[in-house]
């Protein structure tokens, strides 16, 4: 009875530990889950973001002069490369690292099933010590042997699971131990080709924005600009320089204008030596 009692004390102890290993990775890789979901999505809005962010480029380049447009749409053409590196990143993660801590949540259902049963198994030895000891009390030699046997085949299932228990969660513990380095190690590595594609890109980026001339486009500015004030001064030149008679033809259609602008010097001077007659001979 004493070493029957030591072996539940034993059981006891090894359901505890083995209860409290499956409850401590359902809750950290739970967090460890959500967390690297989040980072991934994360990740995702921000290759988003940066697609909207060559789309503008793009569009602005397309308003500039040559050196300086060329520069853009190469800058923009490189960022968009990076994206698509960040593209592949994000669908690694989720592959590499995300899924993988979601099976964890398949593997504790499994765990805690095992663990049902180990309890089921210790009870059921308890229960079957407990009414042996009160079937001795009473003292029936028939019940007492039909006890012991009843005892010895629920500390045989007992046994049994026992050890079934203590293979699995130690198979549990590999790989555990196995999985977190594969993850971890998955998810550095995916890291690191992505920061060193993107430092590739980043450098090639740098170079087509400091490649732009800007002497060059200045000069293709000014010019533009003198052209079109040498051209506004050419038309005030051009309307200056038309005759009398075309200014003439070009306001017919506003008679009284007409009239003011056609009156000249000596006709006015005709009139108003006519008029001067008409005073004489009145007096």
């Amino acid at each position: 009875m004493l070493m029957l009692g030591r072996g539940l004390d034993a059981r006891d102890n090894q359901t505890r530990q083995v209860r409290e290993s499956v409850s401590k990775v359902e809750k950290h890789f739970g967090e460890l889950c959500q967390i690297f979901a989040a980072y991934v999505r994360k990740t995702a809005r921000l290759r988003d973001k940066a697609d909207l962010l060559v789309n503008e480029i793009h569009a602005y380049a397309a308003t500039e002069t040559p050196s300086l447009r060329n520069g853009l749409k190469n800058f923009a053409n490189e960022f968009s490369k990076l994206q698509d590196y960040r593209h592949a990143e994000v669908e690694r993660l989720e592959a590499k690292v995300v899924e993988p801590l979601k099976c964890y949540g398949t593997i504790i259902k499994l765990k805690r099933e095992d663990l049902k049963a180990t309890l089921s198994a210790k009870n059921r030895e308890a229960k079957q010590l407990s009414q042996l000891e009160k079937t001795r009390q009473r003292n029936p030699s028939d019940r007492h042997i039909i006890a012991e046997s009843e005892l010895q085949r629920a500390s045989l299932d007992a046994t049994r699971t026992s050890r079934y228990l203590e293979e699995t969660i130690d198979n549990f513990e590999k790989q555990k131990i196995r999985d977190i380095k594969n993850i971890f190690s998955e998810f550095v590595t995916i890291e690191m080709l992505f920061h060193g594609k993107a430092l590739e890109i980043y450098t090639a980026a740098y170079q087509t924005i400091q490649n732009i001339d800007e002497n060059e486009d200045l000069e293709m500015f000014r010019s533009s600009l003198y052209q079109t004030e040498h051209q506004s001064r050419l038309d005030i030149v051009r309307a200056n320089s038309e005759s009398p008679l075309q200014r003439t033809a070009s306001s017919k259609s506003c008679p009284g204008i007409v009239q003011q602008i056609s009156r000249n010097p000596l006709k006015k001077e005709e009139e108003d030596e006519e008029y001067d007659n008409e005073d004489e001979y009145e007096d």
